[in-house]
């Protein structure tokens, strides 16, 4: 984002509660940018400073004022989110979703890894043998955990691991001692230098998230200089955010595998009337930014710090 940027259309601030919590998340919040092109999203979690904040807000600017490229499909399939909940909540969100592929949240803090293998095991009853289980540990584990416990839950045939561990270094080792292929996500937006991730030969997938990797075009430049196959997640975003992501992955010339983005069942409500929720697990790509929020008054807050934060990122 180029420095002295300044947003000059009024922002609207929400605040909407999630259903259960979700990376340690009970709340979120950001910021709504109105453009010409349409509405853009800025809502970084509490933990980013302004550095890591520039490229969320350039996500926002470039949905706003500039709008997305061109889509190369109508479609795109999308997975099942499932928190660290019991097995039998587990079992019914994934039923609920109607989607094929399922992506389990484990190694939660203050949770056993029989918890983690008990939810595993529901949602793979749920999907059936047919359909695609896939978990993400938020880097919580070290190598020889994560090498003993993925060969553990590969019992119920892992699609792919997500960020067993922290750093580039750790899933390196893992990826050599374990046959379950690695998906790099915090290492990939978190990362001063995302491309980092090629050289380590650290992953055999990207996970790759818009607003962390400032924007669409930008993502898109991710994918491409990184050389793995991508799949596309969000942020836990309004449909605001959502569509963003929905712009890039109906973008990518190549999408192999369901995209995380169906992750509006984890909020308890949205700004536009109607969500960008999955049907028959996979959501359309939509033709432009999001142009009407007939539904945030029910969400809209006062938030000077927001406001603050989105200064601070803009300088």
């Amino acid at each position: 984002m180029s420095a002295g940027r300044v947003v000059t259309h009024s922002p609207v601030v929400f605040r909407i509660p999630m259903r259960t919590r979700f990376r340690g998340q009970t709340i979120r919040e950001g910021v709504l940018l109105r453009g010409p092109a349409g509405w853009g999203e800025f809502s970084p979690f509490p933990e980013y400073g302004p550095r890591e904040c520039a490229r969320w807000l350039a996500a926002a600017h470039e949905a706003a004022f500039e709008g997305w490229p061109a889509p190369v499909r109508s479609f795109v399939p999308v997975n099942a989110t499932v928190p660290a909940v019991g097995p039998e909540q587990a079992f019914a969100l994934v039923r609920q979703a109607g989607c094929e592929t399922a992506k389990v949240k484990v190694a939660e803090r203050g949770q056993g890894f029989a918890e983690d293998v008990a939810r595993v095991e529901a949602v793979r009853d749920a999907l059936g043998p047919g359909g695609k289980l896939r978990v993400d540990a938020n880097g919580a584990w070290n190598v020889e955990e994560a090498v003993r416990r993925l060969k553990e839950l590969d019992r119920f045939d892992l699609e792919y691991a997500e960020q067993p561990c922290a750093t580039l270094e750790e899933l390196a080792q893992v990826r050599l001692l374990c046959d379950v292929p690695i998906a790099a996500d915090e290492s990939i937006r978190r990362a001063e230098d995302p491309l980092r991730v090629r050289a380590a030969e650290a992953a055999d997938i990207a996970v790759v998230k818009v607003q962390p990797l400032g924007g669409v075009r930008n993502a898109m430049r991710v994918v491409e200089a990184c050389g793995l196959p991508a799949v596309v997640s969000s942020a836990v975003e309004t449909s605001v955010g959502l569509a963003a992501g929905l712009a890039l992955a109906g973008a990518l010339p190549s999408l192999p595998y369901a995209c995380g983005l169906g992750t509006m069942s984890l909020l308890t409500g949205d700004v536009v009337g109607e969500s960008l929720v999955p049907d028959s697990g996979r959501l359309a790509v939509p033709a432009r930014p999001i142009q009407d929020l007939s539904d945030i008054s029910s969400f809209e807050i006062e938030s000077p710090s927001w406001l603050r934060r989105m200064q601070e990122a803009s300088l």
